[in-house]
């Protein structure tokens, strides 16, 4: 059994977890094995996120004054979470394709942003363009405008060419 002092390290390092993450996914992982965890834990960390065991009744005491606040309520089984301070759609849809392949492995609530969100809204945000593909297309449209304006620029500088090219073959402009 853990020491008081110890039970308070942990409530305190809790709650600077929720304080400073933004995106928070809370997960009820029973039944799964230790493989399943372990492939679990691996899919979190390359996600550029962390994952965590926690227990209700302190989760919910830590997460007082935080924005997570409203998302503790009537925690029941085991609960998990999954957190990052960077993108949540590579952390959601890393979530969501391992609770496809381990269907013991459910959402319970979310966080993205600091606002809490519906589970069914998850899955949402595990369809959705990954950060770095939403910059690509918006890369590849800047690109196509400004290549397209260099054509025209191009094309119209080629005419002239030609023109005076034909007019010095027909001998209407001397150079």
């Amino acid at each position: 059994m853990k020491k008081k002092s110890d039970k308070e390290k942990d409530l305190e390092a809790l709650k600077k977890d929720f304080e400073k993450a933004q995106n928070i996914f809370l997960t009820g992982f029973e039944k799964l094995t230790v493989q399943q965890d372990f492939e679990l834990r691996k899919t979190v960390r390359g996600a550029g996120a962390n994952y965590k065991v926690v227990k209700n009744n302190l989760a919910e005491k830590a997460a007082q004054g935080t924005p997570a606040e409203a998302m503790m309520n009537n925690l029941a089984g085991m609960t998990s979470m999954a957190y990052t301070l960077k993108d949540p759609v590579a952390l959601a849809k890393a979530l969501t394709a391992y609770a496809k392949a381990n269907p013991s492995f459910t959402f319970k609530a979310g966080m993205v942003e600091g606002r809490v969100i519906e589970v069914k809204s998850i899955q949402e945000l595990a369809n959705m363009p990954s950060k770095e593909e939403l910059i690509a297309k918006v890369m590849f449209l800047i690109n196509s405008s400004a290549q397209r304006l260099a054509v025209s620029l191009n094309g119209v500088a080629r005419n002239l060419a030609v023109v005076l090219d034909q007019a010095i073959k027909e001998n209407k402009f001397t150079a």
